[in-house]
């Protein structure tokens, strides 16, 4: 057993195609930018997961417009959206009619590192203690279990009906003022590769 920790790696480049947290989202060419089922605004870009072995990659968006009116909280109720894109062939989401929407007040770039013989909240604080480092630099993890907060959440893929794969969890991050508002929580995302699906949801 081992637990691959996403890790702050410093700024990286808006468009960069690696995974990331913030910036803006690359996808494939007609993409519309995903708008909040309840309040009809486009959506906040959280994060963009570049998958091994060319499976995909998945971006993320949550809304922003009135944070706890919408269920953003919720990986069905459509206040948030998760793409599982192609591998390749992605490129810039241009912004809907050139405005300004909302995204995270950072880019940070992700380091992958791979902690053996751990669950997630244990690899976590430990890999802090060997690097010297705040556990707050802790980005999520790729893959593994997911560390629920509250009860187990696993949405049932919309296209076959069965349980979607926990592909990663997320954290706010080491700085507030630019994080992804999870109520202070983690976030879990997750897919279902044959119908080519994600879905988001966060507790706390």
């Amino acid at each position: 057993m081992s637990t691959t920790l996403l890790i702050h790696d410093g700024s990286t480049a808006p468009y960069a195609p690696v995974t990331r947290m913030g910036g803006l989202p690359l996808a494939p060419a007609g993409t519309a930018w995903p708008v909040c089922a309840t309040c009809s605004g486009h959506l906040q870009f959280i994060a963009q997961l570049v998958l091994e072995e060319e499976r995909g990659t998945v971006a993320v968006f949550m809304c922003a417009n009135d944070p706890g009116l919408c269920e953003e909280w919720s990986a069905t109720a459509g206040g948030n959206r998760a793409f599982l894109f192609p591998a390749g062939g992605l490129i810039p989401l241009s912004r809907p009619n050139g405005e300004a929407v909302l995204e995270l007040g950072a880019v940070r770039g992700v380091e992958r590192v791979e902690m053996p013989g751990q669950d997630y909240w244990d690899a976590a604080p430990t890999w802090a203690a060997r690097a010297g480092r705040s556990t707050g630099e802790v980005l999520g993890q790729l893959g593994g279990n997911p560390d629920w907060l509250q009860n187990d959440e696993t949405p049932d893929c919309p296209g076959c009906e069965q349980p979607m794969a926990f592909t990663a969890q997320l954290e706010e991050g080491p700085e507030s003022r630019t994080a992804p508002n999870f109520g202070s929580g983690s976030a879990y995302v997750f897919t279902c590769e044959p119908c080519r699906r994600a879905a988001f949801g966060w507790q706390c």
